[in-house]
């Protein structure tokens, strides 16, 4: 198994042919800010639906709120979910 730096520096497993990777950076690299922006937002979007798929079938039963709920608590901090939406991750989950 080959091992890759991420941005943060730390290491990690990685199937990407060390090519390929080169040629996502160099892509990288090329793109301007505003595309940069574009395709950072498309992830968040991206990721935001598919933990919205992955909240409905663990709580089939829970309405619009509640989902949005458990939605924002994958990424808000406990105390910030309990002080600003009434929300405890800890005894309700996400």
């Amino acid at each position: 198994m080959r091992f890759a730096r991420s941005c943060l520096g730390r290491m990690h497993p990685s199937d990407t042919h060390p090519r390929i990777e080169q040629l996502q950076i160099e892509g990288y690299r090329r793109m301007t800010p505003t595309q940069k922006l574009a395709l950072v937002c498309r992830l968040t979007a991206t990721t935001h639906r598919l933990a919205l798929v992955d909240i409905r079938r663990r709580h089939p039963n829970a309405d619009e709120r509640e989902q949005k709920l458990r939605l924002v608590s994958r990424w808000l901090e406990a105390g910030t979910m309990r002080r600003a939406f009434g929300w405890d991750p800890d005894v309700m989950g996400f």
